[in-house]
């Protein structure tokens, strides 16, 4: 996607940047000339990162932890010197089973990565982006944000909740100029999906190929949507061209319809 320049010195952060949706969004940044500084809770992940990404900060962070976001945004701000573009990715995939099985501890995990990590960074992003003339907050929510997921409840709960501090903020940050939007995956190629995939094959005492066959009937383009789609539609929101996009919810999914 080619933005002829207009991301050029854009200074962007990502959380959980150093693999999945995370890293395919930083390459994407990075293609387009913007300055990016990621957070991961995986050491290993930011090593490799750093070395596919020479030009990329990273900072080891669980966003949950106040103190942890608290130091990530000190080292980007202090390198990036600025912020023009949040882009909330940290999240996990929270347990796979019928909501009388779901621990409380599961439950609270969930909602502490893919809520509370969340609000933690834009509180301490907004006072950054206040200053920028081109300020975006993208939060990744997922199609699980729309839809009942059967299964998967504290993971649905949590993106709704998402969608909802979204729309929220858009009004709220308005005034400012700082747009606010979320996007909402549908089944993507990645690690997770799988992960998910085979967990809910199990629950339901069936077979992975059967499971996934049964995913992708309900998706209108029968296939997984690639990560650089969703890559490439954080791209528009932070570029000029999506300056009056505000309060949406970006639905990148091929079409999803149910959620098995």
């Amino acid at each position: 996607m080619n933005m002829q320049n207009d991301l050029a010195g854009c200074r962007v952060m990502i959380s959980a940047g150093a693999s999945g949706i995370g890293l395919a969004i930083a390459k994407a940044f990075v293609a387009e000339g913007a300055n990016v500084h990621i957070c991961d809770v995986s050491d290993k992940a930011l090593s490799a990162a750093k070395a596919d990404l020479p030009t990329v900060g990273i900072c080891k962070a669980d966003v949950s932890v106040v103190t942890e976001v608290d130091a990530w945004f000190e080292h980007a701000l202090s390198e990036l010197g600025g912020l023009d573009v949040l882009i909330n990715n940290a999240g996990i995939a929270g347990p796979t089973a019928g909501v009388a099985d779901v621990s409380v501890d599961d439950w609270d995990r969930t909602m502490a990565v893919n809520v509370r990590g969340q609000f933690l960074c834009i509180r301490r992003a907004i006072p950054a982006l206040q200053a920028s003339n081109r300020a975006a907050i993208i939060s990744l929510s997922s199609v699980a944000g729309r839809l009942g997921y059967p299964l998967r409840t504290p993971y649905a709960a949590s993106k709704w909740a998402v969608v909802g501090m979204v729309q929220s903020l858009a009004i709220e940050l308005g005034e400012q100029d700082i747009t606010v939007n979320a996007i909402l995956p549908g089944i993507v190629e990645s690690e997770r999906v799988k992960e998910v995939v085979t967990a809910k094959a199990r629950v339901r005492g069936i077979t992975e190929d059967e499971m996934r066959k049964e995913v992708l009937e309900h998706v209108a383009l029968h296939r997984m949507v690639p990560m650089q789609d969703i890559a490439a539609t954080a791209l528009f929101l932070a570029s000029r061209a999506g300056r009056s996009v505000t309060g949406q919810c970006m639905n990148i999914c091929a079409g999803v319809q149910t959620l098995r």
